[in-house]
């Protein structure tokens, strides 16, 4: 070990012992302290690989600003480490010890200890171990905490039994979930958000002598122990050790029921009592059992509680007290025979005030995850996954553990409500690594095909509900007004009309209107979002820190709002959707007196609009902390959010506080009891038909299908029939196989870059981050000739054609709005690899990116010019048009631009000049239509009969036929006067109005 991590001192240390030879020096009694750090420069200021301190945080304003300095008061030699912090997001600092060397065994002391100088802010600070593992970042994380609530400085001492395994976060996936001590890489403080403060912290050292209890525990097989009235409760009761060594020392358990549940002694159960002993040499992972009998009194009762006590000698005892619940049987909602309606309205009468606030509570797993009691003590309706919040290992089986842990949980309520379990899968369950990942929204826009968005609500679904999570935060109905907002890949497109053909997915997803099917095990509830008009934010409106237009305002007249941003939300309600998500943004009505106004707090829209109009019967549910950003305090933001018509708050980490100020405020009675009660019936209305009630645990018997071949297979013919074919010279596209291919490109080859954001983490990332199939490998796998060299070094002489796969790297949301650290132009690195490709031979260039990039004065010297959107994981799709084995036939669902001074650009614009159109899209079929304006008249007339005759496959073939002409016609030599009609004539076709689309399509031909 590197002898710098530590100061030692002759009156400290008698030589430069090994840390656990210096933790027995003193002897027996009273060991010598084992210093860590003290502070005074003998740990420098550095970041890993070598060893030392180093700050870290959510974004460039989060890590503290640390210091070595002097204080004449410091507790141990002259300097103390001190440090300011004012953190949004999280931050904090770390020490590791240096990956060249061995990790530091800190196995033989008791724990750590160090001098902390108070400031009495009543806030906790995180301390975190780095246990096992490669190195200090690739290590697993342990963790606990402690409260700062005093002034000046105090000795923080934490045995190592306080330390539990990590839940919300592993930089590994976790290792094998065991504090062993032998191989410690170093600490990490959290410090708390949300204060503008201050610290000093000096003399870490370990102390004390370890015990058995720090290598032993007993654990039950459950903190929860639901159980029939009249049977018999058994509860597991298992030793363990570290390493899995036998007891060196005898482990006794007393045992006994307690009368503090809601259970009556003698009446409801026999009481227990007894001692179990696990004598020395026992093995580990060795069990024993305790049975707690039930008695029946009553026909018809609530559920009731028997904690059951564990006294434990020799171990560590069971984080919590077992409960065993007697179930609730007899009363009317539990009657699966009766009407969803008559069962709702019997639950809703027996249930209290503060259980209906539990109902219209949703908090995140990892808020949960060291107190999972808190989901019975506050009787939470609801839990979800944040973008990356994920189990470890992060596995289909460790998903379905998780959720039902947290069911178990609800058990141990008075009536038993089942949790719903909600997640972000916007493009497959793209949290879960091995999922079907499938092109995001607007890769589905240009496939123009609402079948293909119904089979991805069903693979989707099928894959997220085979993990136990019944409820989808999808899909989003955004209408992209604006290539600069960093959420335009969510959104199916520009166009209104093109954004209902694709809400097909919602039956995908939910299966039939009614909400018969949404019991079965491959449906799941979906969510409508973002009510409404996020997809028209004005560019520099956004207050969201660096945001430049993602969750800013929305300015728009009465009859835009209705015509652009409110109609795909009546097709959606038509369509029983379960759930609608308002949006971050604010609506700014042109002529109705409020001026900018929060959607979270829009009653007139939430209300008014989407359930009195619209005729909306599901539930509203808030987005992440939305209510906070309501002008005015914590209260009024409850207050006024409730009453607008919402009926869950996601209040990811402040579910304590929001059921407070929920209760608080409809006692006061500025939330009526009417209110209540209806958002609470909303809630329970979905969870009886999801049948959680009969059914709360995970249906795992569809887990082998996830990421299976035939899931797959819909990925991939969406991710072909998503590329749009913008422009092909000389035929250059599809590539045959004899060809010797030289492949580019930053994103030819990564996963992370082809599948985008909200991919396994919310921003997502680059890199080999899941299973599937890059383009480059697609393009292989097809039997291609192919050369790959990305930054186009390797010497190009010697090749029939060039592909050149650049675009972007992924984002979320604002992180991805243009002015926030984006724009729309390719990198000089990408741009560098088409020059060199294309001045080299024939060149394909492909775009993966979640929006289009503006090529500019490249588009001359490019043969053919692919919008491949944000394909997922099936690159082999891709390849499938490269190699012609499906022909291009996706369509742009925006409007290309030719320069961001453009932009906002739409179909419908008075002044439209663009690169490419709305609608635009060649193909690579075979046989391509021929004909002119005699052909094209013809066409109109025959559409014209097709709308009159209600049959939309013919309209839709004829207007497709006369659309193919027209681009052959107009070929690169595109005008405004030609893409204007062109772009309105798509707008028609999704609209049913077949002979107006064809006659616009003869004015954009005349005009070319």
């Amino acid at each position: 070990m590197r002898r710098t991590a530590l100061l030692v001192s002759a009156t400290l240390l008698t030589g430069l012992l090994p840390l656990a030879a210096a933790g027995t020096a003193a002897g027996a009694d009273d060991p010598v302290p084992v210093p860590v750090d003290r502070f005074e420069g003998e740990v420098p200021f550095a970041s890993p690989p070598a060893e030392g301190i180093f700050t870290w945080g959510g974004d460039t304003d989060d890590p503290p600003r640390l210091a070595l300095t002097e204080r004449a008061d410091a507790p141990e030699g002259a300097r103390v480490l001190t440090g300011t912090h004012d953190i949004s997001g999280y931050g904090g600092f770390t020490h590791d010890f240096a990956f060249a060397e061995p990790a530091h065994d800190w196995s033989a002391s008791k724990g750590i200890r160090f001098w902390w100088e108070g400031r009495d802010n009543g806030r906790k600070v995180s301390f975190e171990l780095k246990d096992g593992g490669a190195n200090g970042e690739a290590s697993e994380l342990w963790t606990t905490s402690f409260t700062d609530d005093f002034t000046g400085w105090k000795r923080i001492e934490i045995p190592f039994t306080d330390f539990v395994y990590r839940t919300d976060y592993q930089p590994v996936g976790g290792i094998d979930q065991i504090l062993g001590l032998t191989e410690t890489w170093g600490y990490a403080l959290t410090l708390p958000a949300g204060i503008s403060d201050r610290f000093a912290m000096d003399g870490v050292e370990l102390y004390g002598r370890a015990d058995q209890s720090l290598r032993a525990s007993v654990t039950t097989g459950s903190a929860v122990y639901p159980v029939k009235e009249g049977g018999t409760a058994t509860v597991g009761v298992t030793v363990g050790t570290t390493g899995s060594a036998p007891l060196a020392d005898p482990v006794t358990v007393t045992y006994e029921t307690t009368t503090g549940g809601t259970a009556t002694d003698g009446a409801d159960y026999t009481p227990v009592h007894g001692e179990l002993t696990f004598p020395a040499g026992t093995a580990s992972g060795t069990s024993r059992t305790i049975q707690v009998p039930t008695r029946k009194d009553r026909p018809a009762e609530s559920a009731e509680t028997i904690p059951l006590k564990l006294t434990v000698t020799g171990a560590r005892a069971p984080a919590e007290t077992p409960q065993i619940v007697i179930d609730a049987h007899g009363l009317p909602y539990l009657n699966g025979r009766l009407p969803v309606k008559q069962r709702v309205a019997d639950l809703l009468s027996r249930m209290s005030l503060a259980e209906k606030a539990g109902q219209m509570t949703q908090a995140e797993r990892g808020a949960v995850a060291a107190t999972p009691g808190d989901i019975a003590s506050y009787d939470l309706g609801s839990l979800l996954s944040g973008g990356g919040s994920t189990p470890v290992p992060n596995t289909p089986a460790a998903w379905a553990k998780m959720i039902d842990g947290f069911q178990l949980r609800a058990q141990a309520t008075r009536f038993q409500i089942p949790l719903i379990y909600g997640v972000d899968a916007v493009h497959g369950h793209n949290n879960l690594v091995g999922a079907t990942i499938l092109p995001h929204n607007i890769g589905i826009g240009a496939a123009r095909e609402p079948r293909l968005a119904y089979k991805a609500g069903e693979v989707t679904a099928a894959e997220v509900r085979a993990t136990g999570i019944p409820w989808d935060f999808a899909p989003c109905l955004c209408v992209a007004r604006d290539e600069r907002w960093g959420r335009t890949y969510e959104s199916f497109g520009e166009d209104p009309a093109l954004v209902e053909q694709m809400e097909t997915v919602i039956q995908g997803l939910q299966g039939r209107a009614n909400g018969t099917d949404l019991k079965d095990n491959d449906r799941v509830l979906a969510t409508a979002k973002h009510f409404v008009g996020d997809g028209g934010t004005t560019y520099g409106s956004s207050t969201t820190g660096s945001y430049t237009i993602d969750q800013g305002v929305t300015e728009v007249t009465r009859q835009e709002l209705e015509a652009v941003h409110l109609a795909p939300y009546q097709d959606a309600v038509d369509r029983g959707v379960g759930s609608v998500m308002p949006s971050y943004s604010s609506l700014d009505i042109a002529g109705d007196g409020q001026g900018p106004v929060k959607m979270h707090a829009r009653a007139d829209m939430i209300n008014g609009v989407l359930k009195d109009r619209m005729g909306f019967d599901g539930f509203v549910v808030s987005d992440w902390q939305a209510i906070d950003q309501i002008p005015g305090d914590y209260a009024s933001d409850v207050r006024t959010s409730v009453n607008a018509g919402l009926d869950m708050i996601m209040v990811p980490y402040a579910y304590q506080d929001f059921r407070t100020a929920l209760v608080a405020e409809a006692n006061a009675g500025r939330i009526n009891a009417k209110r209540i009660d209806d958002a609470v019936s909303r809630i329970l209305t979905q969870k009886f038909k999801l049948g959680l009630f009969e059914r709360p645990y995970a249906d795992t018997s569809g887990a082998a299908d996830i990421g299976s071949a035939e899931h797959r297979a819909v990925a991939r013919e969406l991710a072909a029939k998503s590329q749009v074919l913008l422009k092909n010279a000389d035929s250059v596209l599809p590539l045959r196989k004899s060809q010797k291919v030289y492949v580019a490109g930053s994103n030819a080859d990564d996963i992370g870059s082809q599948t985008g954001g909200w991919t396994v983490t919310w921003q997502g990332s680059s890199g080999d981050i899941t299973e599937g199939t890059t383009v480059l490998e697609g393009m292989r796998k097809a039997g291609g000739d192919v050369t790959y060299s990305k930054d186009a070094s390797a010497p190009t002489d010697g090749f029939d054609v060039g592909v050149v796969v650049v675009g972007e790297t992924p984002y979320a949301e604002g992180m991805g709005d243009v002015g926030n650290g984006n724009d729309l132009e390719l990198t000089d690195a990408d741009k560098a690899a088409v020059d060199t490709v294309c001045a080299a031979m024939k060149c394909a260039v492909l775009v993966v990116a979640g929006r289009p990039q503006l090529i500019g004065d490249r588009l001359g010297g490019i043969d053919a010019l692919v919008a491949s959107w944000l394909p997922g994981t099936e690159g082999d799709g891709v390849a499938d048009v490269l190699y012609g084995r499906r022909a291009f036939t996706g369509q742009l669902p925006l409007t290309w631009p030719k320069s961001e001074a453009q932009l906002p650009i739409n179909v419908g614009d008075t002044a439209y000049d663009p690169q490419f159109p709305y609608g635009w899209g060649l193909t690579t079929r075979t046989r391509i239509p021929e004909g002119g304006e005699k052909t094209l008249k013809a066409l109109s007339v025959a559409a014209t009969v097709a709308e009159r005759a209600h049959d939309e496959k013919a309209g839709r073939t004829l207007v497709t036929h006369a659309r193919l002409i027209v681009q052959a016609r107009i070929g690169q030599g595109l005008t405004a006067a030609a893409a204007k009609p062109f772009a309105d004539a798509d707008h028609l076709l999704l609209t049913g109005r077949y002979g107006a689309a064809a006659e616009k399509l003869r004015a954009a031909y005349r005009a070319a």
